[in-house]
């Protein structure tokens, strides 16, 4: 299985590294990212772009098109849409502001709530991979191999987010979604 899974990552590494997710595809082009400005998402059932702080739209809506924004590096939008969840104080929440604004050259704000969602969620395997990969930046691979042996000790093995991170230690380079 470990080898099928490295082979994948071989033939498809962009597809391996997707914000906010251990899902191994990346995200499909919607309208939000193809329609939508300034923020807005798709709403299926309108068929419009609408305010990430409409009523109807659930969480998981939200984080779809976070996930989606990011991956088109529009990480301002994605801020937007974040800003709009529910639960500012959940793990999965602060893994993606720690996300974005890495990417975005806010290094140290990024790593602070990368550290808030390992407080909330100690086992956030994602939120220590991209915290991992951002040490790799900055030329910290001591603290990088302590992300991956947390990772690792927490169940992680052969996971997308150990995977991403091991790469990103051998090879110095990281990866913008």
């Amino acid at each position: 299985m470990r080898r099928l899974l490295l082979s994948a990552i071989l033939l498809f590494p962009a597809a391996a590294f997707a914000a906010g997710t251990t899902d191994n595809t990346p995200p499909k082009p919607t309208e939000t990212t193809k329609v939508c400005k300034d923020g807005k998402i798709w709403d299926k059932k309108t068929k419009s772009c609408v305010n990430p702080k409409e009523s109807r739209l659930d969480d998981d809506t939200r984080y779809a098109a976070v996930r989606e924004l990011a991956y088109a590096g529009q990480y301002a939008d994605a801020l937007t849409v974040l800003a709009a969840m529910s639960d500012q104080s959940e793990s999965r929440v602060l893994t993606y502001y720690g996300f974005t604004h890495r990417k975005t050259g806010r290094t140290d704000l990024g790593m602070q709530y990368y550290r808030a969602a390992l407080k909330a969620d100690p086992d956030n395997l994602l939120a220590r991979s991209y915290m991992g990969q951002g040490l790799v930046e900055a030329g910290d691979i001591i603290g990088a191999r302590f992300q991956l042996a947390e990772i690792e000790a927490r169940g992680g093995m052969s996971s997308w987010p150990e995977t991403a991170l091991r790469k990103a230690i051998r090879s110095g380079k990281t990866y913008s979604y």
